[in-house]
């Protein structure tokens, strides 16, 4: 296709920065609807966005003969559902992350795919990110040696909204997300993980409710196993104090070792034996846009995308390993 004409499904809080502006600011992209089921906050995105035609229902979105991509931004308890319904209307697909419920939707999500001869997308932008990318230049260049271990420690404390019931976000509603923060935040790590140290193929975990704040779980840790040999462990926390916030990941290996952030994107940091270097680089005003670039340049059929249903439905494999406690 010589343009890709987007649809949203789900034009929620993620596309007011993060994602929507990407897609009619780039070369050979276009917003051509969205959809939300408030007809007045659909109504106000769209004016908002200049997007010519909003929807009620996502069905609408995703037989309108001007939209030839969908985007699906709603919570994942729906991915699923609303990805294999544009698929097999003959769409690609972009969804929000994390991919799926569990592992297993992300299967019949990719069984869809290839049935339908559709792509498949998942927001793991990290993947396209300048940051990430020079963290990959960096170990693919031996900065570190060989790679020998990575430790990802994330800990903050509760929101505001977490502390009252009646204020709890759908991120917190085990039928909606998940199990909470963890496998809001967390995949973020896991996938970018994935993308620098080749894919995990064990884990085990142990998670708690410690907190007691809503009923899904808010402590988990992990020990990982890479294809590659490198071994791992991580440590997840969301409801710890102010004071003992961190957000770190460090990848050692036989030279040295590389330190860095999953979300705050502080300078990375390089330590040898014989020097210590960092590199400061910030994250674009869109954060999926380098991503999504990468979408429309694989569509139009001069590019790769590197965060497809194959790569994330192995990050939903590594979450559901952890929360079940189990090792395969």
């Amino acid at each position: 296709m010589e343009t890709v004409n987007w649809g949203i499904i789900g034009a929620g809080n993620v596309c007011e920065k993060k994602s929507g502006p990407a897609f009619y600011k780039l070369e050979h992209s276009a917003l051509k609807a969205i959809m939300r089921r408030d007809a007045r906050k659909a109504g106000d995105f769209a004016q908002r966005h200049n997007v010519p035609v909003y929807y009620t229902d996502a069905e609408d979105l995703i037989h309108d003969g001007n939209v030839n991509a969908i985007y699906i931004a709603t919570p994942p308890d729906s991915h699923k559902e609303y990805a294999i319904r544009a698929l097999q209307a003959g769409k690609p697909v972009y969804v929000e992350k994390p991919m799926a419920m569990d592992y297993e939707e992300c299967l019949d999500m990719i069984k869809a795919s290839r049935q339908s001869g559709q792509k498949l997308f998942v927001a793991y932008y990290r993947r396209a990110l300048p940051y990430f990318r020079k963290i990959k230049e960096l170990l693919e260049g031996g900065a570190v040696g060989t790679v020998l271990t990575v430790d990802v420690t994330y800990l903050r404390p509760p929101l505001i909204s977490d502390l009252k019931e009646e204020t709890h976000t759908w991120r917190v509603k085990e039928k909606v997300a998940g199990e909470g923060y963890f496998y809001d935040l967390a995949p973020h790590t896991l996938d970018i993980l994935d993308f620098l140290l080749g894919e995990i193929v064990n884990a085990k975990g142990f998670s708690k409710n410690l907190g007691k704040l809503y009923r899904v779980k808010d402590t988990i840790t992990a020990i990982m196993e890479f294809e590659s040999g490198v071994i791992g462990s991580g440590i997840w926390s969301f409801v710890t104090s102010e004071k003992s916030k961190q957000d770190s990941v460090t990848i050692t290996g036989s030279k040295g070792k590389l330190q860095f952030n999953t979300f705050a994107f502080e300078p990375i940091r390089l330590t040898t034996t014989a020097y210590t270097e960092t590199f400061d680089i910030q994250p674009p005003e869109h954060i999926q846009q380098p991503l999504i670039q990468t979408i429309v340049d694989e569509l139009r059929g001069i590019g790769v995308c590197p965060s497809t249903g194959i790569s994330a439905s192995r990050t939903s494999r590594v979450m559901d390993m952890i929360l079940k406690g189990t090792y395969k």
